[in-house]
């Protein structure tokens, strides 16, 4: 499989607020020198601690913010993500993400049919939206006649196979999960796993899945990233990374995952 996404020297530095008048500017670097590549079709987990900078490379592979340094480019296209934002529609209609947080990503005055529907009007898509919206309700496993009822009505899980039926309504290529299953519980986190999976393997999507827990990583993702201060410090299959690491930081990331007692 040929490269879709490729990132090379990626970097992403935030002016830092000043404490006094006349002190030189001070900047904090969340991105430092990234370079990384993504199959066409393939899973890839990227994982770290908190403020590793997992989000930050995310954001700027989906030019949803500008790097300070470094270049992106999907499918040999490049990608500016300070263009104006109409030059940017072929980029959103090849990709569609999934937030953390189910309730807060859906806007609650609105219905669910119009939610799903967003990026097809935003985007110029032609054709009947509304049987489209029945289609991929189906596809995530929610009755059609759901589009007609609001975000209040829906329980964690079901409110974020929505938030997937919206990532997926225009058929991208490429699916990205920002923590996705963070804020569902353990029955509920592994239905929704579960339909990551068969989506990705029925529509071949590339899929790009940030996470805390390892254990979702190792079953949904045939590569893993694993990033510390901004950089990424290993990288390579799955299998080999989570079982077999080579750096003392993800030995470390890895045996921090509390472990069940099985007596």
């Amino acid at each position: 499989m040929s490269d879709l996404i490729r990132a090379r020297g990626l970097t992403r530095r935030y002016p830092t607020p000043k404490t006094r008048l006349f002190e030189p500017a001070r900047f904090t670097t969340a991105l430092d020198d990234v370079d990384l590549d993504v199959r066409e079709g393939a899973s890839v987990g990227i994982i770290g601690e908190s403020g590793s900078g997992k989000s930050t490379l995310v954001r700027l592979l989906l030019a949803l913010d500008a790097p300070t340094a470094g270049t992106v480019e999907f499918d040999g296209r490049p990608v500016d993500a300070a263009a104006p934002a109409r030059s940017l529609h072929w980029l959103r209609r090849e990709t569609g993400i999934v937030f953390q947080d189910p309730y807060a990503s859906l806007d609650p005055r609105m219905s669910v049919g119009r939610i799903v529907a967003e990026p097809l009007w935003a985007l110029g898509i032609p054709g009947d939206h509304r049987a489209r919206v029945r289609e991929v309700l189906r596809e995530v496993g929610l009755e059609p006649a759901m589009a007609d009822r609001f975000p209040h009505e829906f329980s964690g899980g079901q409110r974020q196979r929505i938030a997937i039926a919206r990532a997926i309504v225009h058929r991208p290529r490429v699916l990205v999960g920002d923590e996705p299953l963070s804020a569902l519980d353990v029955t509920v986190r592994a239905q929704v796993l579960g339909l990551l999976g068969e989506l990705k393997a029925r529509d071949g999507l590339t899929l790009l899945l940030v996470s805390h827990d390892i254990g979702i990583v190792q079953n949904l993702c045939d590569d893993v990233v694993v990033m510390k201060d901004g950089r990424i410090v290993e990288e390579g299959p799955t299998e080999k990374v989570l079982l077999q690491p080579q750096v003392a930081y993800t030995r470390r990331l890895l045996s921090s995952i509390p472990v069940i007692d099985p007596n």
